[in-house]
């Protein structure tokens, strides 16, 4: 029974997540980000999209309504660089596997994705590891009541899986034959490969076609713009290398962990390329982060670079993500900036900004309940939303476990679609 079960999940996922009427959360403080805040506020939603925020909100008679005295609702969190479901990416058989797609490899059920949601992270740019050139192709998800990677998936207008795809240099890819051996050698194989796509790409419509090459299938994405790079680099002198390919390949670019950022603060501004950084307290590991300052976040955003946080789970936990922001604020970055760079900023990096990140009308109705101020120590995620259903719930002991951590915290889940089509057997 459990097997048709789970072979239902993807044509029947749409029906599973029908929306209820409208909802109505009131008497908050709304963290809009693309706006003030506003005091004692209402949020109203339904059909899964935002439809109407602020002090004065006329509730339909049909409307739920949740009271919410005392809390804080902002926004879903968006993760810029993730890798929850245990993705896995290219193997060691060659430096450049642009045909590698992490979505064959995520774990939809893994407990990482709960403690995401435990974490307020409503949208997630879930990558592939930072050992070759290029490791493939990433995923955007949401992270909805689901267990199969479609259902998660977020979706273009024609259709198909959102995404970028995952490239590096500095010391990760290095290694022995056929893998580069020096910075030089990487940026020579990394641009020859370019080479050869774009040779492909300029062919794959004519009247003679090349025979089909799904990673150059890929690049040609990038080449159009439909793909955006999202390219791990530390030190100062790979972040260069980084913006001389994108400006001689023209192709969209956002730099990934910046560890020197600071260093070349205006190249980056200038070059119009946004940086997703993390925060770490101990960099340690490999000398190219031992550069890594705690003020690199306001240095960037001073220097007019669009900036963001990310949290490389597990390099950084999912439930910690708004303590980056914290951070940042802590070492001098303004606090809208810092709000956003977990938010709307990370959201105009997947090219989603339309969609989330902002407590917007019409966008998707993806939000986070908090006890207290954001950037607080002492703050709890208290519930999450996606799309006007309610993914996490820290009162229910169940599920405050993955916020808490304890016995059972990291089997992987059976998600509520799952359990609903069982009850209906």
């Amino acid at each position: 029974m459990r097997k048709s079960v789970v072979l239902l999940l993807g044509c029947l996922a749409g029906s599973l997540h029908a929306q209820p009427g409208p909802q109505a959360f009131v008497g908050a403080t709304l963290l809009p980000i693309d706006g003030p805040a506003i005091s004692n506020g209402t949020l109203l939603v339904q059909d899964g999209r935002i439809r109407a925020i602020g002090a004065n909100v006329p509730i339909p008679a049909a409307a739920t309504v949740h009271r919410m005295d005392g809390k804080v609702i902002m926004p879903g969190l968006v993760d810029t660089h993730s890798h929850i479901g245990q993705v896995a990416g290219a193997d060691s058989s060659a430096p450049i596997q642009a045909d590698v797609r992490a979505l064959d490899s995520i774990n939809s059920r893994h407990a990482g994705l709960m403690k995401a949601k435990a974490g307020g992270i409503t949208t997630v740019n879930v990558m592939p590891g930072s050992g070759h050139l290029l490791s493939g192709q990433t995923n955007y998800l949401k992270l909805r009541n689901a267990s199969t990677v479609e259902a998660l998936a977020i979706r273009t207008e024609s259709g198909a899986m959102a995404g970028g795809i995952k490239m590096a240099n500095g010391t990760n890819p290095l290694r022995a034959s056929p893998f580069p051996g020096t910075r030089g050698k990487a940026a020579a194989l990394m641009r020859a490969q370019l080479v050869a796509a774009k040779e492909y790409c300029d062919k794959k419509d004519s009247d003679t076609p090349p025979p089909r090459n799904i990673g150059h299938d890929a690049l040609c994405e990038v080449f159009a713009g439909e793909r955006i790079v999202h390219h791990h680099t530390h030190r100062h002198d790979d972040v260069l290398t980084v913006l001389r390919l994108a400006d001689e390949f023209n192709f969209r670019v956002v730099l990934h962990h910046v560890s020197e950022g600071a260093l070349v603060a205006d190249a980056i501004a200038k070059a119009g390329v946004a940086a997703s950084i993390i925060h770490i307290d101990s960099p340690g590991g490999k000398l190219e982060v031992m550069n890594l300052l705690p003020d690199n976040g306001k240095v960037l955003a001073d220097a007019g670079v669009l900036l963001a946080y990310h949290t490389d789970d597990p390099i950084t936990d999912s439930r910690l993500f708004l303590r980056s922001a914290a951070m940042g604020v802590r070492f001098g970055l303004d606090r809208e900036t810092a709000l956003r760079s977990v938010t709307l900023n990370g959201a105009k990096m997947l090219d989603l900004q339309d969609r989330v990140g902002s407590l917007t009308v019409g966008k998707d109705a993806d939000f986070i309940v908090l006890s207290g101020d954001p950037l607080s120590v002492y703050t709890r995620v208290e519930q999450t939303w996606v799309e006007g259903e309610k993914v996490f719930d820290l009162a229910d002991p169940e599920q405050a476990l993955f916020a808490t951590g304890g016995y059972g915290a990291g089997r992987d889940q059976v998600a509520s679609d799952v359990l609903q089509l069982e009850a209906a057997q």
